[in-house]
């Protein structure tokens, strides 16, 4: 199947306006100390745990995971997402100098929150590029042995959201497990094998052009 192709300026532009996307549904998270899954809520729980902000750690907890995509997925891809990533650390950390949430009921939050998150995901999806992390993995394992990214993630989701359950109160869980569910029910729908996503490109194979066929 011929999926579509993007021009650089083209994914420069998607991927701008889902790290938007992305950084507005983190701040609905963290307006009522929401927690969310993937590496994105990896550096949530860490901004708890640590004094580094949300953007220094979705950056640093992404850089392992290049190595997956430049080698199992392709270079392009990885470029894409190193700027995604690089695009939503900056935008989140700096988000309040231009929004500032007063109040916001917190069911608002986690359903907006995740719908957003999940919809710039598939912008991402749709223009070679993700949010890293396990994101890769779960696009690596679609491409490879035809496992839903959406479904993936949402385990993935549950065991981090479970384990939250001993660090936060279980109001604020059960309200993430919805964000999240919101979330990923978007990517399970909206992101199958065989659509228009990011895919590994099959190699082509080797001119057999002056070889004996023996």
């Amino acid at each position: 199947m011929q999926f579509p192709t993007h021009r650089f300026y083209e994914d420069i532009m998607a991927l701008f306006c889902a790290g938007v996307m992305v950084s507005l549904g983190v701040t609905l998270y963290n307006s009522n100390q929401l927690i969310t899954g993937g590496t994105a809520g990896l550096a949530i729980i860490g901004m708890h745990m640590t004094s580094l902000s949300f953007g220094v750690l979705f950056f640093i907890v992404n850089v392992p995971f290049y190595y997956i995509a430049w080698t199992k997925l392709s270079k392009r891809f990885t470029i894409n997402t190193f700027i995604s990533v690089s695009i939503i650390s900056v935008m989140t950390d700096y988000m309040p100098v231009f929004v500032h949430i007063d109040n916001v009921h917190p069911l608002f939050a986690a359903t907006v929150g995740g719908m957003l998150i999940g919809v710039g995901m598939l912008i991402m999806f749709r223009h070679k590029s993700s949010l890293g992390g396990l994101g890769i993995l779960a696009l690596y394992l679609q491409n490879k042995y035809s496992i839903r990214a959406g479904n993936f993630g949402l385990l993935v989701d549950t065991i981090i959201l479970s384990s939250s359950l001993l660090m936060f109160p279980i109001e604020v869980v059960i309200l993430s497990v919805m964000g999240a569910a919101m979330l990923n029910v978007l990517i399970a729908i909206n992101h199958k094998p065989g659509r228009y996503q990011a895919y590994v490109e099959p190699k082509k194979p080797k001119s057999t052009v002056g070889l004996n066929p023996e």
